[in-house]
């Protein structure tokens, strides 16, 4: 905090004025050639143009003549050509630009690289040049021409990239507004097919096949999810800010100079993977201990296996013997979330006198997961975390199918095309996005029309309406209030091919068919009808509680991850904080008397930067277990082997939906089978307890898990219905909330958690935090 006051030096005050005077850069990202950012650009040209901005265009991908279509008025600078293996290759001509001198210039392809005799040897540096010289730049970049991330598709995609030339990793960094342009692989396949698509050198047209292209999407997402990650951790250090933020993983794994540190390291690898976060490998040493020959064996076969695994190592030297105090202290300082121990070798004795490190970590630390390694053991023998789960074994090809099956079959081949856009907070241009793609299938001659819109008043939403015909609403009578609503029967009775529903988590009027919008669109899919929708990343059910630590507000409506995981595309929006709240500044979100409460509140800078990094990783799990469903090839995140059963261990405390949302995410992460239960006791009375057990089961049952309720003659027999249990059902893993008991009342009465922790050393325990 201190820094804010400290006094700049020299060259600090040189650098900052430099910066007053330099233009901006703003870079719009595409996974691969065709994801439409030269459309994007230009697009984005005309709008600035429009608002009184000198905008021109200093180079354009001429290969496609939709794409040209959008250059409108722009002015064009000629630029300058020439011949390469058959092919014309232009260079932007920086003299004519500067004699032009405008506010802005557009700059397609940014990894190219200039004539031998070009002033500059690559179009990075022309840009450079120009925005030193004040002039704003937009330009356009696929991300396997980052030079880290080509090697990194390379291995993936198991092909060779013929990039002109690869960009330093610090590109996106050092970019004023980076703007990801998300697009599904079978939005590109259909573009391909029309003929939108051209042959490129870097990918030629063989190369474009739903595989391919899933891969480099999801490792745009993850990458720039990196990106904003960075930004997030200088946002919250700025703020004082310390311990995790809600909108990543990042996972430490605890070593001792033993044997089993790899197993804990691998397992720590496999875990950060699937959840798609980072993961850190500590070691926390006592200044007095001196490590033997055999430890030090042990710890350079350690480094070796991060070194392979591109984890991060750490030897912590501490000047006393409280480890758990020097595990919290790093944890809280790095924004770890999870910590990964081994099983404790204390014996039951010393654990109750003493304590064990895990229970003085969770007293330390009321935020961070602690993640509890199970033993090695012969009953499960050298385990590894699974996400496929076994294929059932195939019938017969021949066997006729029976009249349900061939019913349930034909449902299906009937059922509407499902498309969401997503976006990671109000006002980044789902519905304008929503109505632009309706409009051009409409050109395609298909019939569209709204069954729902909310534009807010927001004038460019409105304008893309063009001519779509609106359906109107149905007016329900609530308490003497004429509401409106979407006319559910209306849609069905005019069946249109496609109808567009804008927030799907809306919660309806009472007196309508269904409680929740996705329940009609359920039935509108049923119907026959094709639905694009729209919501935003704080409305996914699993995500609720992240999206409180993120910015403090409970979110009320929320969609089942279930709805989610039917649809048939996923598209996320894409748009920087700033630029996000540069719109709300102007009053194209909400209406002016709201801008300022929101700007101070969930609007904040930080706010945006955690949502948006949220919604990125989130679309990026989703392309990745659509990738893993389909088998056509491996995820980012790697293949999987064998069954997990979860266990999600509740009482009728109030952390327990958080319990079970945080168990539902873990499992579908790991493909796992999961299961909640609740053991009920004589002596457990609460006057709400029916009411508290409904919300359980219903939110169990909504996430796709199995609620189990058993009841005891008294509390001491509960523990023994968690281990039949968890032996009948064969659990690989336990997810409990933290022991609400004081030290003194575990000693008395004992723990759960703790008996759980010593009495079931084969299986994993995940405590999560308070």
């Amino acid at each position: 905090m201190s820094e804010q006051f400290r006094r700049k030096t020299p060259s600090e005050i040189l650098e900052s004025i430099s910066n007053i005077k330099r233009g901006r850069l703003k870079i719009i990202l595409g996974a691969v050639s065709g994801s439409g950012k030269t459309y994007h650009m230009l697009l984005e040209g005309n709008e600035l143009k429009e608002r009184g901005i000198d905008v021109v265009v200093g180079v354009v991908n001429k290969s496609c003549s939709g794409t040209l279509e959008q250059l409108g008025s722009l002015e064009l600078i000629p630029t300058i050509e020439w011949e390469q293996n058959g092919h014309i290759e232009q260079d932007i001509d920086l003299e004519k630009i500067y004699k032009r001198n405008p506010e802005v210039v557009l700059i397609d392809r940014l990894a190219h690289k200039n004539h031998i005799h070009a002033k500059n040897a690559t179009r990075l540096d022309d840009v450079k040049e120009l925005i030193n010289n004040e002039i704003s730049v937009i330009t356009t970049l696929n991300i396997y021409e980052l030079k880290g991330v080509k090697k990194v598709a390379e291995q993936l995609l198991n092909v060779s990239l013929h990039v002109e030339v690869t960009l330093p990793e610090d590109t996106l960094t050092k970019a004023d507004e980076v703007r990801l342009l998300d697009v599904t692989p079978e939005a590109i396949l259909k573009r391909l097919q029309k003929g939108e698509i051209s042959e490129q050198d870097e990918c030629p047209l063989q190369f474009y096949n739903n595989g391919n292209l899933a891969t480099l999407r999801e490792l745009s997402l993850r990458f720039l999810a990196e990106e904003v990650e960075e930004d997030l951790t200088e946002q919250r250090e700025q703020e004082g800010l310390m311990g995790p933020s809600g909108a990543t993983e990042r996972i430490l794994v605890c070593v001792q100079y033993h044997w089993n540190g790899s197993i804990l390291i691998r397992r720590g690898d496999q875990i950060a993977k699937r959840l798609g976060g980072e993961f850190l490998i500590a070691s926390f040493i006592p200044l007095s201990k001196k490590l033997s020959k055999e430890e030090e064996i042990f710890k350079s076969s350690m480094q070796k296996l991060v070194n392979k695994l591109n984890g991060s190592f750490f030897e912590i030297i501490m000047n006393g013997d409280e480890i758990a105090e020097g595990i919290v202290g790093f944890s809280m300082q790095n924004r770890i979330t999870r910590i990964i121990l081994g099983q404790s070798k204390k014996p039951v004795w010393e654990e109750v006198v003493n304590g064990s490190i895990v229970n003085k970590i969770m007293r330390k630390s009321k935020s961070i997961d602690v993640y509890i390694m199970a033993d090695r053991v012969k009953a499960f023998g050298e385990r590894t975390i699974p996400a496929i789960k076994k294929d059932k074994k195939k019938g017969n090809p021949y066997r006729r199918l029976s009249n349900d099956e061939m019913r349930d079959k034909v449902e299906r081949v009937k059922k509407g095309t499902f498309k969401i856009f997503i976006g990671a907070a109000p006002g980044v241009g789902k519905t304008y996005t929503m109505l632009r793609e309706a409009n051009q299938l409409k050109e395609n001659e298909m019939d569209v029309v709204i069954g729902l819109l909310e534009a807010h008043g927001r004038k460019e939403t409105i304008a893309q309406v063009g001519n779509l015909e609106i359906l109107p609403k149905k007016r329900i009578r609530y308490k003497n209030v004429l509401l409106e609503e979407m006319d559910l029967d209306a849609i069905i009775i005019r069946n249109p091919e496609v109808v567009l529903i804008d927030e799907l988590a809306h919660t309806n009027v009472p007196g309508n068919k269904n409680q929740k919008r996705y329940q009609d669109v359920m039935d509108i899919l049923d119907a026959g009808i094709s639905v694009i929708s729209t919501m935003n990343i704080q409305h996914i059910e699993s995500l609720k509680d992240s999206v409180k630590q993120i910015t403090g507000v409970s979110v009320r409506e929320t969609v089942p991850d279930s709805i989610l995981q039917l649809s048939d595309e996923l598209e996320l929006i894409d748009i920087s904080p700033n630029a996000l709240r540069k719109r709300m500044e102007e009053g194209n979100i909400y209406a002016m008397d709201k801008v300022e409460q929101s700007l101070s509140h969930f609007f904040k800078t930080q706010n945006l930067i955690a949502l948006r990094e949220l919604a990125l990783r989130e679309l990026a799990d989703d392309v990745d277990d659509r990738l893993e469903s389909k088998k056509r090839k491996e995820g980012v995140r790697g293949p999987w082997r064998k069954d997990e059963v979860i266990f999600v261990c509740v009482n009728l405390r109030a952390d327990s939906e958080r319990l079970i949302r945080r168990g539902f995410r873990i499992a579908y992460r790991l493909k796992a089978e999961w299961y909640v239960i609740f053991v009920k006791h004589p002596n457990e009375r609460q006057t709400d307890e029916k009411l508290i057990l409904d919300k359980l089961i219903s939110l169990t049952h909504r996430l796709g898990g199995t609620f189990e309720l058993y009841t005891t003659r008294d509390r001491r027999s509960v523990f023994k219905e968690i281990k039949k249990q968890l032996q009948t059902k064969k659990a690989t893993q336990i997810i409990l909330g933290q022991s609400a008991r004081t030290r003194w009342q575990e000693i008395v009465g004992g723990s759960i958690v703790a008996r759980l922790l010593r009495e079931v050393r084969h299986l994993d325990v995940l405590i999560v935090a308070d």
